[in-house]
């Protein structure tokens, strides 16, 4: 097994045998060979998992036999992964723990949208929603649909985290030669504030709402004169916009947490919400961090 002080700018996958951990490991394979960096397939294994008592000892066989289902598993994700050069690891802890240790190096962490789940199950719900809240690098979470030519979507809302993913996206976007699509969807009751008076001229609200999205696209635009970016503007929820936009979409590129989340949440409603329901792959940035 390798150690993770000696892995830096790598795409990590979580496997578990899943047909979702699979699909994960199919798209990341894109992912590395497009970037050429190498690919990590990591099963995680958690000994405890409430099997034995505190105390008890855990016999020999049973470690055995774990070692040999995982090492099963990782080489039917590694023929997943066709004639791209794999690593191969399985730690002994907790898949959120270890994915999260290997984030600190790492250029993308993916995952798929669900797993086996139980008492080796590595891509259950929780822990894809774990590891996107807190990982240090973007998360991919794979579900639905990537549309190879459809454009990337990415949210913004005017806060720290959704500027890095504004970042991310147009990145995304050059390497894969296809458009930007920036959404900026605003609703005063996403952000708790009161509601507006009968008379406010909503015209001139969509106008200053332009005004900001262009604002802050503006530098971007020039860093990667390449990358043609559609611009849109709703009064909506943004969940409800990106989760309809990710419907032929290549990718949806989304902040952790926008400012209109609540301190101490660390994963967003619009965030959760791609997670679980959108139609395409989506990678979940978190603000650079110290």
């Amino acid at each position: 097994m390798g150690s993770v002080g000696g892995m830096a700018d790598e795409i990590v996958v979580g496997v578990d045998g899943s047909a979702a951990a699979l699909d994960a490991v199919r798209w990341a394979v894109g992912e590395a060979v497009s970037r050429k960096l190498p690919l990590r397939l990591v099963y995680a294994a958690d000994v405890t998992g409430g099997r034995f008592d505190a105390g008890f000892p855990v016999p020999q066989s049973y470690f055995d036999e774990l070692e040999r289902a995982g090492q099963q598993l990782l080489a039917e994700a590694a023929r997943a992964a066709g004639t791209a050069a794999v690593i191969t690891e399985m730690p002994l802890e907790p898949p959120a723990s270890f994915l999260l240790r290997l984030s600190e190096t790492a250029r993308m962490v993916v995952l798929g949208s669900s797993g086996r789940g139980g008492f080796t199950g590595m891509l259950a719900g929780s822990t894809a929603v774990s590891v996107s809240a807190h990982a240090r690098c973007p998360v991919a979470v794979v579900r639905g649909e990537a549309h190879p030519r459809g454009p990337v979507v990415v949210g913004i809302d005017g806060s720290p985290t959704s500027e890095r993913a504004l970042a991310v996206a147009f990145d995304e976007a050059a390497w894969r030669e296809v458009s930007l699509v920036a959404v900026h969807a605003w609703s005063d009751a996403d952000y708790g504030l009161p509601l507006p008076a009968p008379d406010v001229d909503w015209a001139q609200v969509e106008r200053e709402q332009h005004s900001l999205l262009a604002q802050r696209l503006a530098g971007w635009r020039e860093r990667y004169p390449e990358v043609r970016v559609d611009r849109v503007v709703v009064r909506d929820r943004p969940r409800d916009e990106l989760l309809s936009r990710s419907d032929g979409a290549q990718l949806v590129v989304v902040g952790s947490r926008g400012r209109g989340g609540f301190r101490g949440l660390v994963l967003g409603s619009t965030s959760q919400a791609l997670i679980h329901h959108s139609r395409c792959p989506v990678l979940v940035v978190r603000p650079h961090t110290g």
